[in-house]
């Protein structure tokens, strides 16, 4: 078995040069009193975007000042895992201020609700947004408070990539093409279909479906090999994560790496299946992953330029992914003192790397190198 598919079961070394820049690390609060922080977007000036589950977003000034919460936002659905999620900056947010934002969207008539991107343009003022329009809702609408996935990537050629949950219930969705359940989607920023998706013209198939056999895709990033890497949520076990490739079946429910809760197989059993990915890397146990980046700058030295970094909400810690040849060969466990749920993980414009931890008094950390 690759060494890529088995961080339960072997022991990854690190280097010495990896472990003494770990041992110098440095937290910084940057800002507190958020409430289940769940994204971040970088803007101008050194400030940021931080969004609440709970439904509100806020502009962080560079000197951790908490801006009043933003005016503007749709209607939102919060409870359980759903809420206000994600946010993205576009690429030209200097020159057009536009913000891409997914979260719990409520139907219109009756019950149930999905994961919702929108658009929006931040104020002049950065006090509310503007213009906003939904460029994509999940179908069918489903009444849960669980797996809404919403992690958000754009391409270097302008596309917009979306993550969606299973919605738990309805698992067996995400083996099936005429749904949204656990799938990954693929659109432009108009909210229209690139006419080079995988499925377009398919019968019988979603055409902004880019991949599909997800279960809760709760990371996502750009790579540097400019592909969209993306980590998910196994059940008891079997947390991957996937370079997911155009039309790629990455097996949920049919194989899993892990068990069902409390135990007992998932399916079949299976690990493998013909016409199935298998993923770059797992974890088993389950470290509930959230959040997402490779480290492009060399601020923390040589050894951790490249590495790919992912919040753990269950062990709470930061995991170090040094990958090689587009697979994990190395895994390093970061801030296990920290004692907090990692949600997010991203570069900042800086180089360096900041967090935000999932609690009810939630906290904006930046990550200084040692001396």
């Amino acid at each position: 078995m690759p060494a890529s598919l088995c961080a339960g079961l072997l022991l990854l070394t690190c280097s010495a040069a990896s472990l003494a820049q770990a041992s110098k690390l440095q937290t910084e609060v940057v800002a507190r009193g958020l409430e289940h922080p769940w994204g971040l977007a970088f803007i101008d000036n050194g400030r940021m975007l931080v969004t609440e589950r709970s439904g509100r977003m806020r502009v962080v000034q560079a000197d951790g000042k908490l801006g009043a919460p933003l005016a503007g936002l749709p209607k939102i659905d919060a409870g359980g895992q759903g809420g206000l999620l994600d946010v993205q900056a576009d690429s030209d947010f200097a020159r057009n201020r536009m913000v891409y934002f997914c979260y719990s969207e409520p139907a219109q008539r009756g019950s149930g609700n999905s994961t919702a991107l929108a658009a929006a343009r931040l104020s002049a003022d950065a006090s509310r947004l503007e213009q906003v329009k939904v460029l994509f809702s999940q179908k069918p609408k489903y009444s849960s408070d669980a797996h809404f996935g919403c992690r958000i990537v754009e391409t270097k050629d302008g596309k917009l990539f979306l993550t969606l949950g299973d919605r738990y219930h309805r698992k067996a969705d995400a083996q099936k093409l005429d749904n949204h359940h656990g799938k990954v989607i693929r659109i432009n920023k108009d909210g229209s279909v690139p006419k080079d998706n995988p499925f377009v013209g398919k019968s019988g198939a979603l055409p902004e479906i880019w991949s599909y056999g997800h279960r809760n895709s709760q990371g996502a990033t750009l790579g540097p090999d400019g592909k969209v890497w993306t980590h998910e949520h196994g059940a008891q076990g079997g947390d991957e994560v996937n370079v997911p490739q155009a039309g790629g079946n990455y097996g949920w429910p049919v194989i899993s790496w892990g068990q069902d809760y409390g135990g007992g197989k998932i399916g079949e059993g299976l690990t493998e299946k013909e016409g199935m990915e298998q993923p770059v890397y797992y974890w088993t146990p389950s470290i509930a992953p959230s959040g997402m980046t490779f480290l492009r700058s060399d601020r923390y030295g040589k050894d951790w330029q490249g590495s790919l970094f992912v919040g753990a909400l269950k062990f709470q810690y930061l995991a170090r992914l040094e990958v090689q040849g587009g697979k994990v060969v190395k895994e390093e466990k970061l801030l296990q003192d920290l004692k907090q749920r990692i949600r997010d993980v991203r570069e900042g414009p800086d180089g360096l790397l900041y967090l935000l931890t999932d609690h009810d008094d939630g906290q904006l950390i930046r990550l200084r190198p040692g001396a």
